[in-house]
């Protein structure tokens, strides 16, 4: 993906701005957007699911107060998955027919107040996708300069696949982080560098400290002296270890916290050495390599 270049390296992710975590104001909102921008995080990452279908107007409308350029920033948003939050729903579901996708890709521009995407994805993958009819609907969104390039979320590499009969995929958003590695070997990250697309990871700090699992000791101990020796913390070297793979995967930080964003950039200065990358797999994994 050659206009990968055109996204900051790490993605200041979105979800938890709104109602589904952080409840930021809107002058909140702008101060935070700003402080990403100084630090280069230019790319902010959406879904129209996000607080219940009411992230998106929030942040536009900070965005739109905030003096920022349209052109110095970069934003993202999926869409395809119906919620019963914030519509009217019987049961959470997908859909993806092309007056939906071109629908939902028009109420992302209002509320985002923008005249388009820099990438719109398809948030996870439906058993009923259709390849033609999505094919038509991006295709109108191409066209019209609605969106400026196409990708997905959550998708295997088959599914990739069939979508790339019609239409060309960008990039892929999945969940990748030293104690969720599946990408590595199950052919996401295979796919994304033998077609050039753009390797997105969600939760790129995984559950270290979400959660007190035999992996986590594993990994918390194998870091310590790690830490020292690369004068970074926890936070920093999980992003080190996703950071080094060829892939060269963007990471997709949920945090709010404006320390913890500085931290964040500053992990890509860390180079780790080889051998301290297979420390910390062999501690998520609890095993070495064959």
């Amino acid at each position: 993906m050659k206009e990968r270049d055109t996204y900051s390296r790490i993605i200041a992710g979105t979800m938890t701005w709104g109602s589904w975590g952080k409840k930021l104001s809107k002058s909140e909102m702008i101060d935070l957007m700003q402080h990403c921008i100084e630090l280069g995080l230019t790319t902010f990452d959406h879904a129209d699911i996000y607080g219940s279908y009411s992230t998106e107007a929030d942040f536009g409308q900070a965005y739109a107060e905030s003096g920022i350029k349209r052109e110095d920033i970069q934003l993202i948003s999926k869409c395809g998955i119906q919620i019963t939050r914030g519509r009217d729903n019987r049961i959470n579901h997908y859909e993806y027919s092309k007056d939906y996708i071109i629908w939902s890709a028009e109420q992302s521009l209002k509320k985002l107040n923008t005249e388009y995407l820099d990438l719109l994805l398809l948030h996870r993958p439906s058993p009923l996708m259709e390849p033609h009819e999505i094919a038509e609907a991006i295709d109108h969104l191409l066209q019209s300069g609605k969106i400026k390039q196409f990708g997905v979320s959550n998708f295997t590499p088959s599914q990739v696949a069939m979508l790339e009969k019609t239409i060309p995929v960008s990039g892929n958003q999945v969940e990748f982080s030293l104690t969720y590695d599946s990408p590595i070997y199950d052919g996401t990250f295979d796919d994304c560098i033998a077609n050039n697309r753009m390797a997105m990871a969600w939760s790129p700090l995984g559950s270290l400290f979400r959660e007190e699992t035999e992996q986590t000791q594993r990994i918390k101990k194998a870091m310590v002296p790690l830490m020292e020796k690369y004068g970074a913390d926890e936070s920093q070297l999980l992003l080190a270890w996703l950071l080094k793979h060829p892939a060269i995967v963007y990471p997709v930080i949920g945090t709010t916290n404006k320390d913890r964003i500085t931290l964040a950039k500053k992990a890509l200065n860390i180079d780790l050495e080889l051998q301290d990358w297979f420390v910390l797999l062999e501690a998520s994994q609890g095993h070495g390599v064959p």
